[in-house]
């Protein structure tokens, strides 16, 4: 079964390596899904995300691929998390932190009140969490925000500084936020990859926060909708 498993996904980046094999194998006994029923979702630079129907509801499983991922940004980003500190620089160890990190991100978002995929579980270099689309088993999912522009776009634009706004007030920034990193599910802002969402007591908070207001305001100021970054920022701070 597991040459066959291993066949199946070869022309998938490679994703599925024995490591990852036995480690969704125990994830799939443990939320109740079948590892050789997983669809392709979308194919990233480190990790793939894949929907899988399970019981009672279908599910998102992000893999984090062991050989490529880039080992040494992630390491940059998570050495300042007050949470991961005593960290030693080891390619594995760094990676599975990262999926400990993004599960441990949107359990605070969802705490927050943020739009965010439920977080259901992680081992090693797998997050299981909630599938956000059609709950079908071959819906499609929710598509990004580059790929589905809005249809109130002033509305959708107000929604996403408000969820940023949530996130502030929960002590974090998103870090990576663009319009990649938000799907447009029925015409409200889900934000996703939480992977580098950041503590406001890491250093370099703040200068995340501004490059996702940035990237916010560039994005929807093509959209006619008056997006200014000053403006913005201040409706985040704002208590």
């Amino acid at each position: 079964m597991a040459r066959i498993f291993r066949e199946r996904f070869k022309t998938k980046n490679d994703v599925f390596d024995s490591f990852t094999e036995r480690t969704l194998f125990e994830l799939g006994c443990r939320f109740s899904f079948e590892s050789e029923q997983l669809s392709p979702v979308s194919i990233g630079k480190e990790a793939n995300v894949f929907s899988v129907k399970a019981k009672p509801m279908k599910l998102a499983v992000k893999v984090y691929r062991l050989e490529v991922c880039d080992f040494n940004r992630m390491y940059n980003y998570i050495r300042t998390d007050p949470r991961f500190t005593g960290l030693q620089s080891q390619r594995r160890k760094v990676i599975f932190a990262w999926a400990q990190r993004e599960y441990r991100n949107l359990l605070k978002a969802r705490e927050a009140q943020v739009s965010a995929p439920t977080p259901i579980g992680f081992l090693n270099n797998v997050l299981v969490m909630e599938f956000i689309g059609s709950g079908s088993a071959a819906g499609p999912a929710a598509p990004m925000l580059k790929d589905a522009t809005p249809d109130d776009a002033e509305g959708f634009f107000r929604e996403t500084v408000l969820l940023v706004k949530r996130l502030y007030r929960a002590g974090m920034v998103h870090g990576d936020l663009s319009h990649f990193n938000i799907l447009n599910y029925k015409g409200r802002p889900v934000l996703i990859d939480f992977s580098q969402a950041t503590e406001l007591k890491d250093p370099l908070a703040q200068e995340r926060l501004m490059r996702d207001i940035k990237n916010i305001c560039s994005f929807f100021k093509k959209l006619g909708v008056d997006a200014g970054e000053d403006d913005v920022l201040r409706r985040i701070r704002q208590q």
